[in-house]
């Protein structure tokens, strides 16, 4: 029976770390194509905002696995937090260095997926 229990945490894992980095890839894409105008978010700005939102609490999951999981996944997503953290402490005034910080968080959302899914 432990081993159909730590498939399923395994399965479990790997399903929050794979949300955690689609809605990051989500967000990053979405301010992407606005900032190069590829499409307009005029009438829905609150799209990226709760891309953002969502990301933050899928990856407070993925990074809180560490309390209820033996996958070392979450040490790798652990320092996303200050990007994340920053990039509304720092506003969006200037697109480069709002994109500057988004795009310090890419490494951590990578590795950590792919660890979860080992």
């Amino acid at each position: 029976m432990k081993d159909g229990d730590s498939m399923v945490q395994a399965a479990g894992i790997q399903l929050w770390f794979g949300l955690a980095g689609g809605s990051f890839l989500a967000s990053c894409t979405l301010g992407l194509g606005t900032a190069l105008s590829w499409f307009d978010t005029a009438g829905f700005r609150w799209l990226h905002h709760a891309l953002f939102v969502l990301t933050c609490v899928l990856a407070a999951v993925g990074a809180g696995s560490l309390l209820w999981s033996a996958s070392p996944a979450g040490w790798f997503l652990l320092p996303a937090a200050l990007p994340l953290a920053a990039l509304p402490a720092l506003g969006s005034s200037s697109l480069i260095r709002h994109a500057a910080i988004a795009v310090t968080a890419t490494p951590f959302f990578l590795i950590s997926v792919l660890v979860a899914s080992r």
